[in-house]
């Protein structure tokens, strides 16, 4: 990565694992794009930053969650534009077993900010 895009996407991120460990919908989805799309840990398309925010909303309340990315490959793919892909493991403190994830996001300039238009979470174990 280079020092501008390993700046921008460690900021992200930083901003991200800090609205987790609260579980803060308004802050979470303040990260992101007002033309976001949103898959995480269900099925559904999620769009938006009303749509990012419900679905922060409607996890469950664990008491101390907490996300460590490892793994983060970032590459600028435009002047406005940012390709990520990590690993993401999830930690909930023994309430539930630890999740690890493959996580891709693009990271655009948006209004003078960087801001995530595209979340992706997938399972990190292979499907086929």
């Amino acid at each position: 990565m280079s020092g501008e895009v390993d700046a921008i996407v460690s900021a992200t991120i930083a901003k991200w694992c800090a609205g987790f460990a609260m579980l803060d919908a308004v802050a979470l989805s303040s990260l992101y794009s007002k033309n976001a799309f949103f898959f995480g840990s269900n099925p559904k398309l999620y769009r938006g930053r009303d749509g990012v925010a419900e679905y922060f909303n409607g996890l469950p309340r664990w008491r101390e969650p907490s996300a460590a990315f490892s793994d983060v490959q970032a590459a600028q793919a435009g002047p406005d534009l940012i390709n990520m892909g990590a690993t993401i493991t999830f930690n909930f403190a023994g309430e539930r077993s630890d999740l690890v994830v493959k996580m891709s996001w693009v990271i655009i300039r948006e209004d003078g900010d960087w801001k995530i238009v595209n979340h992706h979470a997938s399972a990190k174990a292979p499907l086929i």
